[in-house]
């Protein structure tokens, strides 16, 4: 398996990048191609050196502010391109990337294209609970969307949470401002109808409170929902250990205290941690692109690989693009 990461894209590149994909290939049997400036790139590869760790040069770079739409046709020898193409052409099985989310969801759209039947290609991200973990989808693909973009991501989240997550059969709610039907805005009173007529394991409106707890394995929403959501839930850990670690500071009583619950703590922290996760896949596409955070550290990087290398081994974009031609024959 090949697995084309862009070694340009992200606060830190491409030194984490590099960083994590070394301790990619230390931990699996996964193959990487670092796509960006090779100088750059061998610079921090420094004297490591490995027959599973290939370089390809893509000397343009790809701002975080520029717009995403124009990359593909003004700079087509980008790490961002240059990596997409490795897939549409079949010299890698899946791209990563902790560059510009924009040229990265437009790239992926002109290059890779949609699975036929999609009519929007959505973001999907784990959350961390006492059950396993959860699915939001859309995370900040589509700010604007209809009731039926709303019942693709619930499709489209429902088709990777089985393959890649091993549940077969998850629940589906959707997050609403109150769990009664007549609940929330004329988006979300379409797609609840929606919702309980297309999918057999949908169990209704979920309020933000009870994310964690509900039963739903898939949270649906659109991106503007979603992207608020995921972006407090990654902060929230962290502010809450600094705010941890002055408390416990402020005496020798304290100061013990923490000593004794400092390994609860640490698991806590594990948990909820979001580079444990690595990025998010863009579930529509005939392809596999993961897209991580902007401030991803190396560990971060290395599950970002290693989410692309599931999806690869459980064929998803096999089994959603057969699921779709099911769904186009059943409803012409």
């Amino acid at each position: 398996m090949i697995v084309a990461v862009d070694a340009m894209g992200g606060d830190f590149a491409p030194d984490v990048v590099v960083q994590g994909a070394i301790q990619a290939i230390e931990s699996s049997s996964v193959n990487i191609v670092l796509v960006g400036d090779e100088i750059a790139i061998q610079t921090h590869l420094g004297s490591f050196e490995s027959d599973r760790i290939t370089i390809h040069h893509a000397p343009e770079l790809v701002s975080m502010d520029e717009p995403g739409s124009r990359i593909v046709k003004s700079k087509p020898n980008s790490s961002i391109v240059q990596g997409l193409k490795l897939v549409k052409t079949g010299k890698a099985d899946a791209f990563v990337s902790a560059g510009n989310t924009g040229a990265v969801l437009a790239s992926t759209l002109l290059l890779l294209g949609r699975i036929p039947g999609v009519r929007r290609p959505a973001l999907a991200a784990h959350i961390p609970s006492d059950s396993g973990g959860k699915l939001i989808c859309d995370v900040g693909a589509n700010p604007d969307a209809k009731a039926n973009h709303l019942l693709q991501f619930a499709q489209l989240a429902s088709y990777y949470y089985s393959h890649v997550e091993g549940k077969s059969e998850p629940n589906v709610g959707l997050v609403n401002i109150g769990e009664e039907p007549n609940k929330g805005s004329e988006l979300y009173l379409e797609a609840y109808q929606l919702l309980t007529e297309n999918i057999p394991r949908f169990i209704g409106n979920v309020e933000g409170r009870d994310i964690m707890s509900s039963n739903a394995d898939v949270l649906i929403c659109d991106g503007f929902v979603g992207n608020t959501l995921i972006k407090f839930a990654e902060n929230w850990i962290v502010h809450l250990g600094q705010e941890l670690k002055r408390g416990l500071k402020k005496n020798w009583v304290s100061r013990l205290g923490g000593f004794l619950v400092k390994p609860t703590l640490r698991a806590l922290y594990k948990i909820f941690d979001y580079e444990e996760h690595g990025g998010v896949p863009l579930l529509g596409v005939n392809g596999v692109a993961i897209i991580s955070h902007g401030s991803s550290g190396p560990k971060s990087i290395m599950n970002s690989i290693f989410a692309a290398k599931r999806c690869v081994e459980s064929d998803l974009i096999t089994h959603t693009r057969e699921s779709f031609e099911t769904l186009l024959r059943d409803s012409a």
